[in-house]
């Protein structure tokens, strides 16, 4: 991995907002607007009674940060309320769900190392970084669906 030269300034006009693959979370990408292969960012908008992925990552920490609302995520089996402004730091091989159990949006900005955290070998073995259902929600969402059905 190279890092770049110089900076790169993003600005909100620069961001695209998509939903995510699996939890249709709406989330802008960062690292896709800097070239960064060392670093990603990743704001993720929470929508009420909704999850991201149960997952874990093979190298990489990360960073969780909330913007606005109050977050909620859960890492093994305990489960942490992350207030406005706080932060909370998760090593690779712990599993981790963010969540938003309220009736308002939560904003995350997400900090870690890119995908390509992988190695050749590793490529391809999702077991890596989904070692259960990713779509699975966490108790305090008992009753509710998500990802919505379209």
């Amino acid at each position: 991995m190279k890092p770049i030269e110089g900076y790169r300034l993003i600005t909100p006009a620069d961001l695209t907002w998509r939903p995510s693959n699996l939890m249709r979370i709406p989330n802008a990408d960062y690292l896709e607007r800097t070239g960064s292969e060392i670093l990603g960012a990743r704001l993720w908008r929470m929508p009420p009674k909704s999850a991201n992925t149960l997952h874990k990552h093979v190298r990489a920490e990360e960073f969780y940060f909330v913007l606005e609302g109050v977050g909620r995520i859960r890492i093994g089996d305990e489960t942490l309320s992350v207030p406005r402004l706080g932060g909370v730091l998760v090593g690779p091989s712990s599993v981790r769900q963010i969540f938003n159990d309220t009736d308002s949006d939560v904003l995350w900005l997400i900090i870690g190392a890119p995908e390509a955290e992988l190695a050749p070998h590793e490529v391809g073995d999702m077991s890596l970084i989904y070692p259960s259902d990713p779509k699975q929600l966490p108790p305090e969402l008992a009753g509710c669906e998500w990802p919505p059905k379209k």
